[in-house]
């Protein structure tokens, strides 16, 4: 297994982005039942999560591991409302997300290829693994760092694929049925891009976009998207989601924040 390490700030998630609020939307939580929250306990609980995004790193993180350690015991659920409950806030731009495992989880490679290919959770599971540890980064601000991400390099499914010489980009899609994102084939093929199968040293979970996601390394987390299905080349980019709505299509986190990241290397 092919290990690689890093520290660079890398990539937000799906509806974090910066469009217009009236576009965004709210933030779906994970299924749970939750019981009654006071106003006052909503708006003090807030706040509190408000100031772990604006404070200094080391208060962001005991914030993140008291709300992380607290998340077990709340029975209201309402540690998921916060930026930085448990590190990572939930987002959906569908109304309802279906589940798959191992038995009915599928991902297609399609388009401008020589052999189309369908992959189960076993065969991907089955590829050699590059596990990458990064920051993820969102662009609203909430970053969560040294994450750990584990699958299938995109390039080993395109090269298996036979790549036309006619394609220039890669399309992918979501088995939520609305959300899309898009790469250049050099993009794609940059070797910190995976089909990712685990986070955190754990399997994706439905919420975190199980049983796979792209995960972009160098790019804002709403170009890794979730819930994986559908990987298609192209003749050219086609904007995804967030990209109709306003977004970068070139997410590169170091051309945005100031930090050293090279986004061609």
């Amino acid at each position: 297994m092919t290990t690689e390490h890093g520290d660079a700030a890398h990539a937000g998630d799906p509806a974090a982005g910066r469009a217009p609020a009236d576009d965004r939307g709210p933030a779906r939580q994970p299924e749970a039942d939750g019981a009654p929250v006071g106003r006052r306990l909503v708006l003090g609980t807030l706040a509190l999560g408000a100031l772990g995004v604006a404070a200094a790193p080391p208060l962001q993180r005991g914030l993140e591991a008291f709300l992380g350690a607290a998340s077990d015991k709340d029975p209201t659920g309402l540690t998921q409302l916060l930026p930085n409950g448990g590190g990572f806030r939930y987002y959906s731009v569908a109304a309802s997300v279906p589940r798959k495992d191992t038995s009915s989880y599928r991902l297609t490679v399609t388009g401008l290829v020589d052999r189309p290919a369908t992959y189960t959770l076993a065969e991907l599971r089955a590829q050699p693994q590059t596990r990458l540890v990064r920051d993820v980064q969102c662009v609203t601000g909430w970053r969560v760092p040294d994450t750990p991400f584990e699958g299938v390099r995109l390039a080993r499914l395109l090269d298996a694929a036979g790549v036309r010489p006619d394609a220039r980009a890669v399309r992918f899609t979501c088995f939520d049925g609305t959300y899309s994102e898009s790469l250049t084939l050099q993009q794609a093929r940059r070797s910190d891009v995976l089909v990712a199968l685990r986070m955190q040293d754990k399997d994706l979970s439905h919420t975190h976009g199980g049983p796979a996601r792209l995960y972009v390394a160098p790019m804002y987390f709403y170009k890794s998207a979730k819930w994986l299905s559908g990987i298609e080349l192209t003749a050219r980019v086609e904007p995804g989601y967030w990209e109709l709505k306003g977004y970068d299509v070139d997410a590169w986190v170091g051309r945005s924040n100031g930090r050293s990241d090279d986004p061609t290397a």
